[in-house]
């Protein structure tokens, strides 16, 4: 059995599930990207942790869509027809909101935790 405080190689699927739209909005406050960037900006950004698969990532990217929080518009570059999603204001404005609860659970969360299992021993950060 693993140790509490061992990384893991991937996040649980469930973990990710509630906060996937949260992280694809955070990864497209760098700037405007195409599916495939969007999901190696989660990746690189996660360290590896979170790998969303298209079957998972474009859906949600259409639903953002829908819901005003991207914008979307096709693009020619090098010879490739890529759709390009871009934050809107009401996704700057979620994203903000989001991020406040999402802090605020997190730190529910490590409060149930850390004395069950203690605190979090975090790998150092390669320079």
């Amino acid at each position: 059995m693993a140790s509490p405080n061992a990384s893991p190689e991937r996040l649980s699927p469930d973990l990710v599930r509630g906060s996937l739209d949260l992280m694809a909005l955070a990864t497209l406050a760098e700037g405007p990207a195409y599916g495939l960037a969007v999901q190696q900006r989660l990746r690189a950004a996660s360290g590896g942790l979170v790998e969303a698969n298209p079957g998972t990532l474009y859906p949600l990217l259409h639903r953002l869509e829908a819901d005003g929080l991207i914008a979307a518009d096709w693009r020619t570059e090098e010879g490739r027809r890529r759709k390009w999603y871009a934050l809107t204001a009401a996704g700057r404005g979620k994203l903000t909101d989001r991020a406040a609860q999402w802090y605020a659970y997190a730190e529910m969360v490590r409060g149930l935790l850390e004395p069950a299992v203690g605190p979090p021993v975090l790998a150092p950060k390669p320079a």
